[in-house]
């Protein structure tokens, strides 16, 4: 798809009456600062950012302790988040759009790295435990439950046992892997999209295992 299509598709997208209430959240996950900028555990901010940037939607007003952009997806209106709690609050402001807008669990997407995955990979699931990461773990606890749909987004594991987990995932990229993860965030995106349109088994279907 080019640069116009992907305008094209987008302007007509808003064409839906701006009265149709927000009915999905799209929530990437990571921590403020400049410091965090390009970490491992940045991979949700990093997902929006680069639609922000292919589509010219803008994240970047102050709302429920996140920056906040609207977008629609599929005809339906869609807010995306970028939680300012830093990562092990995240909860909080998701908490807090979900209740504004009231809002299920099952229409907020999470989007979060993982270091199961090797880098550039994404798995898309319908629920489930935190896995060991603390922003979910997060919200999970604020929305008192684990059936949101969550895109996992591969950070690669750590390079050997010894090495410390949180180290690793406020490390930076490599290079060499920035080809990899701007793809696995770019495909995070638009599983993120098929599962609105589609529900989860299609974007599982179609993006677990790219």
């Amino acid at each position: 798809m080019s640069i116009f299509d992907i305008f094209a598709k987008l302007e007509k997208e808003r064409e839906v009456k701006s009265n149709e209430p927000i009915n999905w959240l799209i929530v990437g996950l990571g921590n403020t600062g400049s410091k965090f900028d390009g970490t491992r555990h940045n991979a949700g901010f990093r997902a929006l950012e680069r639609y922000c940037e292919q589509t010219g939607v803008k994240i970047d007003k102050m709302k429920f302790k996140s920056l906040i952009g609207e977008t629609t997806l599929t005809g339906k209106r869609v807010l995306l988040m970028k939680p300012q709690t830093f990562m092990n609050l995240s909860g909080e402001a998701v908490r807090d759009a979900a209740n504004f807008y009231k809002i299920e669990p099952q229409n907020i997407i999470v989007l979060s790295d993982d270091i199961s995955l090797d880098v550039g990979r994404i798995r898309v699931r319908a629920k489930g435990s935190a896995g060991g990461q603390n922003g979910l773990k997060n919200i999970i606890y604020h929305l008192n439950s684990e059936d949101f749909p969550r895109v996992k987004i591969g950070v690669g594991a750590k390079p050997h046992k010894d090495y410390d987990l949180a180290d690793w995932v406020l490390s930076k990229f490599t290079a060499d892997e920035q080809e990899n993860i701007n793809k696995a965030c770019d495909n995070a995106m638009k599983a993120a999209e098929q599962i609105i349109s589609g529900g989860v088994q299609s974007a599982a279907n179609k993006f677990n295992g790219k």
